[in-house]
């Protein structure tokens, strides 16, 4: 049974009749999203028929969409969120309009969809720092660890369904109607933003207003004279980096396993996201989150280790299970001290930071891990890498006591709205 308490999945959330919208028009945007994400590098790789084009493809969208989540964030904290989150929304949904057009047009141009990729990118990345700016002010502060969790749930699940739907729908109705079927789904979150009531600035954000580089330069500022978050941060770009082996799948799917075993390897992860999420009840219980940051990333190192010296399919399962749990831990507890510890008029500043380290940490520890592997080996890197993670969480927790001593707030600094 689904309860608000205890271990079950905590759905008090829902009970904020904005945030139950978004949430619920997030599932459909969600499986929509996923749509794209197989379609775009398929048409790629058959334009081009080569794999560094569709790798090229992961790196256009980068820089764009750190660039626009720093810019958003700058502009969600001195303008109505609500208005920019709904700019955001439909300029995803124009750009997966376009994205059918050109398929629609077979155009079969590789420059277009990368265009088109990057724009895309630099929408989202800017949509997703507004929407977690936007959370706070939908669900009381105890709430938040909740609300966390159930957002990190559909994104998790629809990163399963959405692949199985898409490669079972691709053969049936092609690439045209996938493209225009994400385009559809997004209409559901556009609709749940225009149903927000108005959320300006606190009182006294109106008057920061000015430059946005100078908004992002205080952002930064603010985060570097703050132990807690330049610890936040710390951990998080550790555990992405160090102990994120994603770019070694193909390899140890080719090596150890077998080549099939590459779907089963990406899903455990997210599956054990999942399955933690059905117990979310319990992080209502934490109060010491700068702890359950630590531990999370010690977790999730613990068992990338454990998953380096697996053998055999069903091994790496059990031991991703669990790391994908301790990932969805360490993303709800390091999104709930961002939105927490910080006034509102900083949230969305910092947001755009947290959207620049999430994407760019992954991206560097493809980096770092296809270079070590090709050096060290599959097995060295991807245990290595668990028991540098370990020791990462461990420094932190024992040289920041600020960060340590970090525990949940009482009260809010304002009535959340629908709550």
């Amino acid at each position: 049974m689904v309860r608000s308490r205890g271990l079950m999945v905590g759905v008090g959330p829902l009970r904020a009749g904005a945030f139950r919208r978004l949430w619920v028009a997030g599932i459909v945007t969600a499986l929509g999203a996923q749509l794209t994400a197989v379609v775009v590098p398929l048409q790629i790789y058959e334009f081009s028929g080569s794999s560094a084009w569709v790798g090229l493809a992961g790196l256009v969208g980068l820089a764009p969409m750190a660039t626009a989540a720093l810019w958003a964030g700058a502009l969600a904290d001195v303008c109505d969120r609500r208005r920019v989150l709904l700019s955001t929304t439909i300029g995803v949904g124009v750009t997966s309009l376009l994205l059918w057009a050109q398929a629609w047009a077979n155009l079969r141009s590789v420059a277009v969809l990368l265009v088109l990729v990057g724009v895309q990118q630099a929408l989202f990345g800017a949509h997703s720092t507004v929407s977690r700016a936007v959370t706070p002010r939908l669900v009381r502060p105890g709430l938040l660890p909740a609300a966390n969790a159930l957002q990190s749930m559909v994104l998790l699940s629809a990163g399963i369904a959405g692949p199985l739907l898409a490669g079972g729908l691709l053969p049936v109705v092609g690439s045209r109607t996938l493209y225009l079927a994400d385009a559809v789904a997004v209409c559901a979150t556009v609709w749940a933003v225009w149903r927000l009531p108005a959320l300006p600035p606190v009182a006294g954000g109106e008057r920061r207003q000015g430059a946005v580089l100078r908004q992002i330069a205080d952002g930064v500022r603010f985060v570097t004279e703050r132990q807690v978050l330049r610890t936040v941060y710390l951990c998080d770009f550790a555990a992405l980096t160090l102990g994120l082996p994603t770019a070694l799948f193909p390899q140890l799917a080719a090596e150890t396993f077998h080549p099939s075993d590459i779907g089963v390897l990406y899903a455990a992860v997210s599956a054990g996201g999942v399955l933690a999420g059905l117990f979310s009840g319990a992080f209502a219980r934490v109060h010491r989150h700068g702890v359950a940051v630590a531990v999370s990333v010690g977790l999730w190192g613990l068992a990338v280790a454990g998953f380096g010296s697996a053998h055999s399919l069903p091994a790496a399962v059990a031991w991703l299970l669990p790391a994908g749990g301790a990932l969805l831990a360490l993303g709800v507890f390091r999104k709930t001290v961002l939105q927490t510890a910080v006034p509102d008029g900083m949230r969305g500043r910092l947001q755009g930071i947290d959207t620049v380290v999430a994407v760019g940490g992954p991206r560097l520890g493809d980096l770092l891990h296809g270079t070590v592997g090709a050096a060290l080996g599959v097995t060295w890197t991807v245990t290595g890498g668990g028991v540098l993670t370990v020791v990462a969480a461990l420094a932190l927790l024992l040289f920041f006591p600020g960060f340590r001593r970090h525990r949940a707030p009482a009260g809010s600094e304002q009535e959340a709205l629908g709550a």
